[in-house]
């Protein structure tokens, strides 16, 4: 196992020396963090950790509580169909420098667990979030993750008290790979888990604003499963099936058929899987068709304030309840999507 050294800096960071001089008044007003994001080198050297992860939603939750005392390498890149991305034989490298590799887990990840499981130094642990936070009689299985498969739905991170219970055991692993700094992963992680307890009081106060009759979710790649069934909300059906293909055209027209029935008001496709398909059953059913869901790539690009975790779920929220009816904008307009670790 590689040793670490603790480096003791001579300078404060600029933001802090000048609270330090100025007092209280100046600290209202912090300077904004450095947006670090999941593209790091992992370089092996002893200096930081070296933290490898998958999807952007966890690099992002990893980013909040490591702070700028890890390297962070999100190994999928962003907008990237997780469940198929292959990596490749050059990642082998990031896998071999990494201290710890932090996955989702719930078989989402399998081609980057083989090159893992290959090319990872035997002391490095491999941390699923998502088998430590449900268990097996917790698991959904539905049209995109049928149980005859044997694989559950993990989307786990929709659902925000999911979220935090991933949060909790990031920092634990953080923890556990690096001692010497787990007062500040503990610190952040107590800051990380006030801005998700804030995301899940406005998401419980806004889904209530929708009728009754139209909590209804009819989407293109079934994300939602465990945020609906923590929420009250019905999915009616997802169009993508378990090998990614479209659906048959008697699947389609039950689908049309179930949305004429229930009174569906919109139909939700993803930018990360385009669907011509979709399109054409919400228009056919009468619904409004939305396609600009993200169920793992944060908004705006690579280095911006909300591109993370909490933009992406506040942005969804907003785009899905004023969809079907609610006060999903007003919910958030206040709300601060940004990153929340300290140097």
């Amino acid at each position: 196992m590689r040793t670490r050294r603790i480096l003791i800096r001579a300078a404060l960071p600029f933001a802090l020396a000048v609270s330090l001089v100025a007092g209280p008044a100046a600290a209202q007003s912090p300077a904004p963090l450095p947006v670090l994001g999941w593209s790091d080198e992992l370089t092996g050297e002893p200096d930081r950790l070296d933290v490898l992860t998958t999807v952007a939603p966890i690099s992002s939750m990893i980013r909040n509580i490591g702070g700028d005392r890890i390297r962070l390498r999100g190994i999928v890149p962003d907008g990237t169909n997780s469940h198929t991305f292959d990596p490749a034989p050059s990642d082998a490298r990031q896998v071999a420098n990494a201290d710890l590799i932090i996955v989702n887990g719930l078989a989402l990840e399998a081609p980057t667990l083989d090159l893992a499981e290959a090319a990872k130094r035997p002391e490095t642990p491999v941390v699923a979030l998502g088998d430590l936070t449900v268990t097996p009689d917790e698991w959904l299985f539905d049209f995109s993750f049928p149980e005859s498969e044997g694989d559950p739905n993990p989307h786990l991170w929709t659902n925000i008290p999911y979220a935090m219970e991933y949060a909790t055991h990031i920092r634990d692993a953080l923890s556990a790979a690096d001692p010497a700094n787990a007062a500040a992963y503990a610190a952040n992680h107590d800051r990380y888990q006030a801005a998700l307890a804030d995301l899940d009081a406005r998401i419980r106060a806004a889904v209530l604003t929708v009728p009754e009759g139209q909590r209804k979710l009819l989407t293109y790649h079934d994300s939602w499963a465990y945020w609906a069934r923590e929420l009250g909300y019905t999915v009616i059906g997802a169009v993508q099936a378990s090998d990614f293909s479209d659906p048959s055209p008697s699947d389609v027209a039950g689908l049309i058929d179930q949305i004429r029935a229930e009174g569906v008001p919109a139909v939700f496709g993803s930018e990360v899987f385009p669907s011509a398909v979709l399109e054409q059953i919400a228009k056919e059913g009468g619904a409004v068709f939305i396609a600009d869901l993200r169920d793992d790539d944060p908004p705006g690009d690579a280095g911006e304030p909300g591109h993370t975790y909490l933009g992406m779920m506040a942005r969804n929220m907003s785009i899905m309840l004023d969809a079907l009816g609610g006060e999903g904008s007003a919910a958030f307009a206040d709300f601060a999507p940004g990153d929340t670790w300290i140097p």
